[in-house]
C-alpha cells in the first residue's frame, strides 16, 4: 500500500519547512525508520524518518524548496504499485527547481551511503558512549552490517588520550578529536580548558553582507521579525532598570571554578542569574504568567528560557523546573542546550514551555537595554556587563563590581510596583548569592 510522506509540524510555531537534503531519490529503496530527508524549521534542523518501507516512487519537492507543514512531500510504495490516483500537491507547482529524476531502467543504482549523522549501534554501545562522552560517529563498527557494538567503543577508548570527563563530553558534542588537542590538565590529560581553547580558535567569523545586497527574510530571521513585531505591537511594555552590586557574585563564580576545576557542571554567571530569577518568581506569580483571551493565566511551572545568539539567528532553549534543580544541574543543562543551539541540533521540546526569559548582552559590553517580551510570556530580564566602578560602599568610596538589570514586562498583566518588587528581589539575590545555595 502506498504511503504519503508529509512535511511534519515540528512545534507550535512552525508553519513551513525548507528541505535541505534528500537521503533517497526516486527509484531508491528505503526502510521504515531510516532518515529520508533533512528539513530546516523556523528554529532548528531535523532528520525526518521514513514512515514506511518501500521504494521512493514520487518525490515532489527538491532540496532547497520551502513547503507548508502537513503537505505531501513524496510517495513510498512497492515498485509495481499503480500510483495513477496520486497527484502532486498544489504547492509542488510553485517549486521552481525540477524534482530529482528517476534513474534510467538499465542504470545500476549503487546502495545509498549511510546518511551523515546517522549511526547504527547496539544499546550497550550507546550507553557506554553516553557515559564516556564519546561521539559514536567517530567509532568504527565491526558488528553486523558495520553497526557499532560495545567492543568497538572500548577499543576507541583505549586508543584515545587521557582526558577529564568534562573535556571528553565537550569534545564529543563539538566534534573535536581528543588526539588533536594539547594536554594541560593533571597528569597530562586533556582538560576542559584545552577543549574551550580549541573551540574559540575554530569559531566561525560571521559573514558580512555586501552593501546594497537584499538578504532574504527566511527561517529563524523571519520568525524573529514576526514575533518581535507582534510583541512591540501587542504588549503594553514597560521597562524598569536597577543597578546591582555583583562583587560577591563574582567571587562566588571564581570560587566555583577553583573548587570544581576539571569537573562537569561548574556554575557560571548565567546559571546564578537563572536560579535567582526562578527563586524570585516563586514569590511573584504574576511575573510567571501569560496573557490569554480568557484572562491572565498564572503558571504552575517555572521554566526559564535563555536567549542564545546563533549563526541562524536568535533561539531560546528552555530549562524546565529551574527551582527544583541545583546549580550544577542547571549549569549542565544550560551548557548542553547552548552547545546544541550553536550546532543547530535543538529539538522542538527544547524550545517549548518557557514561562520567563533571560537575555544577557554583557559579553558585548552592553550595560542597559530594553529587551522585547517573548509573548505570550509576561516578562523578560535583560542582564548587562559586570564591571568595576567607584561607588560608595559602607560609607567609603571604593571599587565594586557593578551591573545593570533591565526588566521588561507586560503592563496588562502586572503593575509597576509588583514588577519593581520582583526586580528588587532579583537584585538582592545577586548581591547576596549565598541565599541561592540554601
Amino acid at each position: 500500500m502506498a504511503t504519503e510522506v508529509i512535511m511534519p509540524k515540528m512545534g507550535q510555531t512552525m508553519e513551513e519547512g525548507t528541505v535541505l537534503e534528500w537521503y533517497r531519490t526516486e527509484g531508491q529503496a528505503v526502510a521504515k525508520g531510516e532518515p529520508l530527508f533533512q528539513v530546516e524549521s523556523d528554529k532548528a534542523v531535523f532528520d525526518i524518518e521514513s514512515p514506511a518501507s518501500g521504494t521512493v516512487r514520487q518525490l515532489w519537492f527538491p532540496a532547497g524548496t520551502t513547503v507548508p507543514v502537513l503537505t505531501p512531500m513524496a510517495i513510498i510504495a512497492s515498485p509495481e504499485e499503480d500510483l495513477s490516483s496520486y497527484e502532486p500537491p498544489a504547492a509542488a507547482a510553485a517549486a521552481e527547481a525540477p524534482a530529482p529524476s528517476a534513474p534510467a531502467p538499465e542504470e545500476v543504482v549503487p546502495p545509498p551511503p549511510r546518511p551523515e549523522g546517522r549511526v547504527f549501534a547496539s544499546p550497550r554501545a550507546r550507553r557506554l558512549a553516553r557515559e564516556k562522552g564519546i561521539d559514536l560517529a567517530r567509532v568504527t563498527g565491526t558488528g553486523p552490517q558495520g553497526s557499532i557494538v560495545e567492543r568497538d567503543v572500548l577499543a576507541y577508548l583505549e586508543a584515545q588520550p587521557r582526558a577529564t570527563p568534562a573535556a571528553r563530553r565537550m569534545a564529543a558534542r563539538a566534534g573535536i578529536e581528543l588526539a588533536t588537542l594539547p594536554r594541560t590538565g593533571p597528569a597530562g590529560r586533556v582538560s576542559r580548558a584545552d577543549v574551550e581553547a580549541a573551540l574559540a580558535a575554530k569559531a566561525p567569523v560571521p559573514e558580512v553582507p555586501t552593501v546594497g545586497e537584499v538578504v532574504p527574510l527566511t527561517g529563524v530571521r523571519k520568525l524573529i521579525a514576526q514575533r518581535m513585531a507582534e510583541s512591540a505591537r501587542t504588549a503594553a511594555r514597560l521597562t524598569l532598570t536597577a543597578e546591582a552590586d555583583a562583587t560577591e557574585l563574582v567571587e562566588l563564580v571564581k570560587r566555583f571554578r577553583e573548587l570544581l576545576e576539571g569537573q562537569d557542571g561548574i556554575p557560571g554567571y548565567n546559571d546564578l542569574f537563572l536560579k535567582a530569577m526562578a527563586q524570585a518568581l516563586q514569590d511573584h506569580p504574576y511575573l510567571n504568567a501569560r496573557w490569554t483571551e480568557e484572562g491572565i493565566e498564572l503558571l504552575s511551572e517555572i521554566n526559564v528560557g535563555l536567549a542564545v545568539d546563533t549563526e541562524r539567528g536568535l533561539v531560546v532553549p528552555v530549562i524546565d523546573d529551574v527551582p527544583g534543580k541545583g546549580l550544577r544541574d542547571i549549569a549542565r543543562e544550560r551548557r548542553d542546550l547552548t552547545e546544541r543551539a550553536l550546532a543547530g541540533k535543538l529539538l522542538p521540546d527544547d524550545l517549548a514551555g518557557g514561562t520567563f526569559t533571560l537575555t544577557n548582552l554583557g559579553m558585548f559590553d552592553i550595560d542597559v537595554f530594553t529587551p522585547l517580551i517573548n509573548l505570550p510570556q509576561c516578562a523578560i530580564l535583560g542582564v548587562g556587563r559586570i564591571r568595576a566602578k567607584l561607588v560608595v560602599y559602607q560609607g567609603e568610596i571604593c571599587a565594586r563590581q557593578m551591573m545593570a538589570l533591565s526588566l521588561s514586562f507586560d503592563h496588562r498583566i502586572v503593575d509597576g510596583a509588583p514588577a519593581a518588587r520582583f526586580l528588587q528581589q532579583v537584585k538582592r539575590l545577586i548581591e547576596q548569592p549565598a541565599l541561592l545555595l540554601l
